[in-house]
């Protein structure tokens, strides 16, 4: 591990410079205590909020995000939250994580940003670092099981989660703030808001944050830029337009995820390699020469460069006393890399467009020949433009609710591998691949991967809220359409391999719709004014991924020279009931249901991080059950608590046809990424200007593989979080210093990067491991 490095003396510098600020001014300004105790603090540390809707939900409030490091990303968030299993590569969030709910993989749930869908629009997959910075998000929730009836998702079977930025402030603000930690974390964070203007009608804010930090194994580091901007302008008749552009620009060095065995054999710390060799070799004519590059691949050659925008326009219209319609118009954009980009490359293995194979020759390293094999730098991009609307009508009836709408949504997603020359010394010559491409003797460019995939997403939804015997019954009921129309091609490309027969090779065209009717029911009822019970009903669906047509599942086949789809995958579906029950007293918070969900035509899909390679698979009837459990309670002399706990079964009830002449024994297994039990601790004490938490998380034993041949033993994290408010001057308000220890007692664990069919398959599971403890510090100041 590498030493830490925690860069305190700028820090210390910058809090004797503040308090230094505050003494001098000491005669002419009162020092203050301040309660940085939040609102959302009033109840279970901020990680519970009252609820009295039909489903199970869970929130978390801005006072409990913003004690956690700046640079969490949004799965470490929610990871107290019942349910909830998620985890990071790394401490600092920047490196992405991985997350399941109820044993819902995250591309089986819906995520939303500001209302925004960024599950990936083919394989569903999220990026939880990309989106947002955290100093800017104010709420964030998880319906565990239940998909809302107004999502804008198609593949969200296991239930949603949302997140949403903090509005302008009303008070004209410039905040700085400055974060450095070990493994050389240093981040900077400026926001400015505008306060009130127009009549006291409109605000506006920009942030700006640069991120630095060194990985925590190996050679390498991450670089990222972010952006943030929101605009509210609210008009006297009760209507407003709320605004916002997120943009982030990232490049990192991927952290290698080994396989069991090879963690065994090499020791925790084993990662990318840090040297390029032995690389490329003298060019010599007349000699078959293949090169070798370094295993695992050298570090500068496992990138992950991404750039995301994610524009969002909320226009809530105030048509009558009782009547309102809301406009929500969204555009996302991806683009980007990432994986081993190290690649083999034969001068004699390039796609032949006459034969569909991958013979057509060209001379790679310039010797005059094409009898060598030649190192290059190629693995998978992925573009996405993505424009949608959502249309919602609300009318109120009394103390009744009438919900309907409809969402439209066209996502184009472009998905190639082209390849570039690496240089000498082992980088590629063009890091995010777009430029300096490698072509083929006919002077179209390599690919290794050419498909255009058009979703074209559309639903109806409707929604009645209605309360009876004086709001002590409510009874929510509704139902969606969702639809979605995939049109894939493929675009003829070196995928094949050696592969003889191959449907990369060809130019075909697939275009299948799905669509289902998803309707839920749930009603809540007062047996007292503090306790409640409630029952919920929803039918939830996720259409196949688009990488389902492709040559990698064996779906498709080439007959007759023609490329046909052989076996055509049926949409997943699962109904999901919860049972629970509510105490909302005056000290203590608590909820709790039971919940059961029958799954149909499960997808069991197979996901190596390292080739960025997806399997797809039916895995028929699968039936889990369990109860969910979370409790917060007020704070008492500066203490408060949260507290959740989830037991989990979730059993196959089929064997699995696997791929095309395999079967796997799966009958009465347990479904693999479904911790059998999780329970977490939130202990607070806040007493005045300053406050201390600690968390704690025990996740369960689970399965990774489908056959559960191999089982990921069970693992306790403790994390540390404190912080202190200084009192105001005239200068600087608010400034406040914060601590935060991530895996305090160097807990060593891993998790499954993705399931697989049993040990061996693929070579194995590959597994994120945890973090060693971290520290970061970080100092803010509004101007």
């Amino acid at each position: 591990m590498k030493h830490q490095n925690y860069y305190l003396r700028p820090v210390a510098l910058a809090v004797l410079a503040a308090l230094g600020s505050q003494a001098a001014l000491a005669d002419s300004t009162q020092l203050e205590t301040v309660t940085i105790t939040g609102a959302g603090d009033k109840l279970g540390v901020g990680m519970l909020q009252q609820q009295e809707g039909v489903r199970a939900r869970s929130d978390v409030s801005k006072a409990a995000l913003e004690k956690q490091s700046p640079t969490s990303n949004i799965y470490q968030g929610i990871n107290m939250l019942p349910g909830v299993n998620a985890s990071s590569q790394d401490a600092s969030g920047l490196f992405g994580g991985a997350l399941t709910i109820r044993g819902f993989n995250s591309d089986q749930l819906g995520i939303t940003i500001n209302g925004v869908p960024v599950n990936d629009s083919g394989s569903y997959a999220v990026y939880p670092q990309e989106f947002i910075d955290n100093e800017n998000l104010c709420q964030a929730f998880v319906t565990q099981g239940s998909s809302d009836t107004d999502s804008p998702h198609i593949g969200a079977s296991g239930g949603n989660l949302g997140f949403v930025t903090c509005d302008p402030e009303k008070t004209r603000r410039f905040r700085i703030s400055q974060t450095m930690g070990g493994n050389h974390l240093h981040r900077t964070y400026l926001r400015g808001d505008t306060g009130l203007f127009d009549d006291d009608k409109a605000r506006a804010f920009i942030s700006y944050s640069h991120t630095e930090s060194d990985k925590w194994k190996g050679a390498g580091e991450v670089k990222r830029d972010h952006i943030d901007t929101g605009f509210r302008y609210d008009f006297n008749s009760g209507s407003y337009i709320n605004a916002s552009i997120l943009y982030n620009r990232q490049v990192a060095n991927a952290i290698y995820s080994p396989t069991l065995a090879e963690l065994q054999k090499n020791g925790y710390n084993y990662d990318y390699s840090s040297r390029f060799t032995p690389g490329h070799l003298p060019p010599k004519y007349g000699t078959a020469q293949i090169e070798t590059g370094p295993s695992p691949a050298y570090y500068q050659l496992a990138m992950s460069p991404f750039q995301n925008v994610i524009a969002k326009v909320d226009a809530v219209l105030k048509l009558g006393p009782d009547t309102r319609v809301k406009i929500e118009p969204y555009y996302w954009y991806g683009y980007g890399t990432g994986g081993s980009q190290q690649q083999l490359q034969s001068e004699s293995g390039f796609l032949n467009r006459a034969t569909h194979s991958d013979t057509a020759a060209k001379d790679l390293n310039g010797d005059g020949d094409t009898l060598d094999k030649i190192l290059i730098a190629s693995s998978s991009v992925t573009r996405t433009r993505r424009p949608g609307v959502t249309v919602t009508m609300e009318q109120s009836l009394g103390n009744h609710l009438l919900q309907a709408g409809l969402w439209y949504e066209r996502a184009e997603h472009v998905q190639t591998s082209p390849g570039v020359p690496v240089n000498n010394d082992g980088t590629s010559s063009s890091v995010w691949l777009n430029s300096n491409y490698i072509t083929r003797p006919d002077g179209s460019l390599y690919q290794y991967r050419d498909w255009d995939t058009i979703s074209t997403a559309t639903q109806l939804f409707a929604m009645g809220t209605f309360n009876f015997l004086d709001d002590k019954l409510g009874i929510t009921a509704g139902v969606r359409t969702p639809s979605i129309k995939r049109d894939f091609t493929n675009h003829a490309n070196e995928g094949c391999g050696a592969t003889a027969n191959c449907p990369a090779a060809y130019d075909y065209n697939i275009s299948r719709t799905y669509h289902e009717t998803l309707p839920s029911i749930g009603a809540r009822y007062y047996l007292t004014p503090k306790q409640q019970v409630f029952v919920n009903v929803t039918k939830n669906y996720r259409a196949p991924p688009n990488y389902v047509y492709s040559s990698t599942n064996g779906n498709v086949q080439v007959v007759n020279g023609q490329v046909q789809l052989v076996s055509d995958i049926v949409p997943e579906t699962a109904i999901n009931t919860d049972l629970g029950y509510r105490l909302q007293s005056d000290y203590v918070t608590l909820s709790g249901s039971l919940f059961n969900v029958d799954y149909s035509n499960r997808q069991a899909n197979t996901y190596d991080p390292v080739t960025l390679k997806s399997v797809n698979a039916n895995a028929g009837s699968v039936h889990t059950w369990g109860a969910e459990l979370e409790l917060g309670t007020v704070p008492v002399k500066g203490w408060s608590a949260y507290a959740s706990f989830t037991t989990n079964h979730s059993e196959m009830k089929n064997n699995i046809n696997w791929q095309k002449d395999s079967v796997l024994a799966t009958q009465g297994k347990d479904f693999p990424m479904t911790p059998q039990w999780m329970a977490a601790l939130s202990l607070q004490y806040s007493p005045g200007a300053w406050y201390v938490r600690s968390d704690v998380k025990h996740t369960g034993k689970q399965y990774a593989t489908l056959v559960n041949d191999e089982a990921v033993p069970e693992y306790t994290l403790v994390d540390l979080d404190a912080g202190y408010r200084f009192g105001n001057t005239s200068i600087f308000k608010n400034p406040t210093l914060k601590l935060n220890v991530g895996n305090i007692f160097n807990t060593s664990y891993r998790i499954p990067a993705g399931m697989k069919a049993n040990s061996t398959d693929g070579g194995g599971v590959r597994y994120y491991l945890g973090a060693p403890r971290s520290v970061a510090i970080s100092l803010s100041v509004d101007l």
